[in-house]
């Protein structure tokens, strides 16, 4: 699975994409998604500043940034920079996307980002960031007061990023919500490292905590199985990943996992017989997306990598 559409929902929002031909009025129903077309000759930076300039800076809380390079051979650098230089004339600013492409837009491995960090420091009511990429993304350990949902979208997720995060305080934060993907596309990193996160990062406010299209799926589960933190969840999202009956067991034999409102498991590899045990669980369990095994490698493979 690859991603084949672009969000629809953001900040709790319907997506509405930018029309320079079109009015432009602030909602709290909308959020606006800037993409360029294929065939633009403007760049990013002077999208944002005509959308900017049509709309009451003053008021605007969300926005989404799409599509900025034809070719995927340019960074979020000057996004970054843009959106910094005129973050004092955006007091409202609460919800931002970095990346919302589709893998024919560019995929997801492909999205060059940068470092981010200057976003998060100039934006200190910041409720929502989320970010699509981690091809040149850094982040900086940072703190922020008001953050509440942190999301990073990747095909492989560096240990780098993660250490971070991991170094930063966040103290607001209700839902984590990290795309580990593979090696191939730049994953590293180990079960302790998570646990690390986790300990560090969580709140008392944590609700989600999403560890998802994981290629050390079933390891994650059997730590988490036994972590008393899953106890003080609404949802543990262990989606996209390669999870099978190993982490199924640790799972279904969890102290703490009945505790939960949601456990989505979908996009699995989880056999029919251990399926059926899940669902006895007395939560809603996600097992949507089976996938097979195949039979001459044993291989699997994460829902979203390159």
């Amino acid at each position: 699975m690859s991603i084949s559409e672009s969000t629809v929902t953001f900040f709790n929002r319907t997506v509405t994409e930018y029309d320079g031909e079109e009015p432009v009025e602030l909602s709290d129903h909308i959020v606006y998604r800037l993409s360029l077309d294929y065939d633009d000759e403007r760049t990013m930076t002077e999208l944002i500043e005509e959308f900017l300039g049509r709309v009451d800076k003053s008021q605007l809380d969300a926005l989404i940034i799409g599509k900025w390079s034809d070719d995927c051979d340019e960074s979020s650098e000057s996004i970054v920079n843009v959106l910094v230089a005129q973050a004092a004339e955006l007091p409202a600013m609460r919800a931002l996307f970095i990346g919302d492409m589709t893998y024919e837009e560019c995929e997801i491995s492909w999205i060059m980002q940068s470092d981010v960090t200057p976003l998060l420091n100039a934006f200190p009511l910041l409720e929502e960031f989320r970010v699509r990429g981690s091809n040149h993304l850094e982040i900086q350990p940072f703190t922020h007061a008001h953050l509440r949902k942190l999301v990073i979208e990747s095909g492989g997720l560096p240990s780098e990023l993660v250490e971070a995060l991991t170094a930063s305080t966040i103290p607001a934060l209700t839902h984590l919500e990290l795309w580990l993907g593979t090696d191939e596309y730049g994953f590293s990193g180990s079960v302790d490292l998570y646990q690390r996160l986790v300990a560090k990062l969580r709140t008392p406010t944590l609700e989600y905590l999403g560890l998802r299209d994981a290629s050390i799926a079933d390891e994650l589960a059997e730590w988490l199985a036994q972590d008393e933190v899953v106890a003080c969840l609404d949802t543990l999202d262990l989606s996209l990943g390669i999870l099978g009956d190993v982490g199924a067991e640790a799972l279904f034999n969890s102290p703490y996992v009945p505790k939960l409102q949601t456990l989505d498991l979908e996009h699995h590899y989880i056999s029919e017989a251990w399926q059926e045990k899940l669902k006895t669980l007395p939560i809603t369990v996600d097992l949507s997306d089976p996938q097979e095994i195949d039979d001459e490698d044993d291989s699997r493979y994460v829902a979203v990598s390159e």
